[in-house]
């Protein structure tokens, strides 16, 4: 069987190599010089390749079309990406929250495990080499036009990735193609990506929060909540914690806010308690001196404005009413949220062709016989941790070892 994979990404090298050991006849498109673009960058370059779970820990951490992906990874799971890895020479450590990594720290070393496979197993990789459209009869795939170069195939992998961070070749030509195949695509959004806030924090740009409750609100209501570590940039806040939020409100409507709660594993009246102690032994300092050990110096101008205690007050002064805003306010900072940060900025890109006509099973469209896709072409997210990759490599696997139905 002839088979063209579009994309060389995580998603389409897999899928290559699979073909390729499934005994098909192989070419691989990538229109970039140069083969995981987007890996290079991933992780700030070290590469965050999967996570040392479960597989019922990974579908939980699955954000978009959870139950898509059971069969995929179960037929490869995070283990047989670590696997897969070791037999290929790539030394892997595993670090805080089951993140695995190149043991170099190096997303360098990981590309090197697709690039020298694929060497070895003469697969036949065209770079610079960008597929324009793909054909189509009788709702049967027959090849791909690279250009005005027509090339016959019995099955097409799309592999093209999604539509963030586009510098990278992620242009969303694979959307264009399944739309062409009559796909119909979720809407893009961004996912993993920062968040904008209405008010301006840019004096804040720089500080990071660590060991902090973030919670979504809207109407009052709290909708989600995360801790962990967040930092403040010059339009809003980023950081893990901000991330997973990200990818759980990209598509909801109406007014929400940001409460960071900087003193979670304390309640009010501990709070409340460990305030008294501090006032008693600074009582004839001025407030705004009074409170520094509280959080990071940066915010506590803004903690003592939303406290409403003026700053000048000696601190043997403050009324029991004054030390209830004052917790209040360490522990609902609270912000409006403007919008996400744009698309091109995002780790993943939320949204992508409909699973619904996808078979699960072996990733083939259920429109257009002969045709696949694998990656971040699906609408298939999840959070940040090292589950996305996977995604790529549990889809690109069972597109590649699949045969025809």
């Amino acid at each position: 069987m002839k088979v063209i994979v579009i994309g060389g990404g995580p998603a389409g090298m897999m899928a290559a190599i699979m073909a390729k050991q499934n005994g098909d006849e192989v070419i691989l498109f990538e229109k970039n010089e140069k083969l995981g673009k987007k890996l290079f960058i991933t992780g700030k370059g070290r590469c965050n390749i999967t996570n040392d779970c479960d597989n019922k820990t990974f579908i939980a951490n699955v954000v978009n079309n959870p139950k898509f992906m059971l069969g995929a990874i179960n037929k490869f799971s995070t283990s047989d990406t670590q696997k897969f890895c070791l037999d290929n020479g790539l030394k892997i450590k595993v670090e805080r929250g089951r993140r695995v990594f190149p043991e170099s720290d190096k997303s360098s070393d990981f590309i090197k495990v697709f690039t020298k496979l694929l060497e070895k197993l003469n697969v036949d990789v065209r770079l610079n080499s960008e597929v324009c459209k793909i054909e189509i009869k009788d709702n049967v795939i027959c090849g791909v036009y690279v250009g005005d170069e027509f090339v016959g195939a019995d099955k097409v992998i799309v592999a093209t990735g999604g539509k963030s961070y586009p510098g990278t070749g992620s242009t969303g030509d694979g959307y264009k193609f399944a739309q062409s195949a009559g796909h119909t695509i979720a809407p893009l959004l961004p996912a993993l990506v920062g968040i904008n806030l209405v008010e301006n924090v840019d004096n804040l740009a720089g500080i990071t929060l660590k060991n902090v409750a973030c919670k979504i609100v809207r109407d009052n209501k709290v909708l989600f909540e995360e801790c962990g570590e967040m930092l403040f940039t010059h339009n809003g806040v980023s950081g893990p914690v901000i991330l997973t939020l990200s990818s759980k409100i990209n598509k909801l409507q109406g007014k929400l806010s940001l409460v960071i709660d900087l003193k979670p594993a304390l309640d009010d009246t501990t709070l409340d308690n460990r305030l008294i102690r501090d006032f008693e032994s600074n009582s004839n300092k001025e407030f705004k001196n009074a409170i520094n050990d509280l959080t990071v110096k940066a915010l506590i101008p803004l903690i003592i404005k939303n406290s409403k205690i003026k700053p000048e007050k000696k601190v043997n002064q403050i009324t029991k009413e004054e030390r209830t805003n004052l917790v209040k306010a360490v522990k609902n900072l609270t912000f409006q949220i403007k919008d996400l940060s744009a698309l091109s900025s995002a780790i993943v890109t939320c949204g992508g062709v409909d699973v619904k006509q996808i078979n699960p099973k072996n990733m083939q469209s259920k429109l257009v016989k002969g045709l696949f896709f694998a990656g971040e072409v699906l609408d298939v997210d999840a959070l940040t941790g090292g589950f996305n990759i996977q995604i790529a490599m549990s889809t690109g696997y069972v597109a590649g070892i699949s045969g025809i139905e």
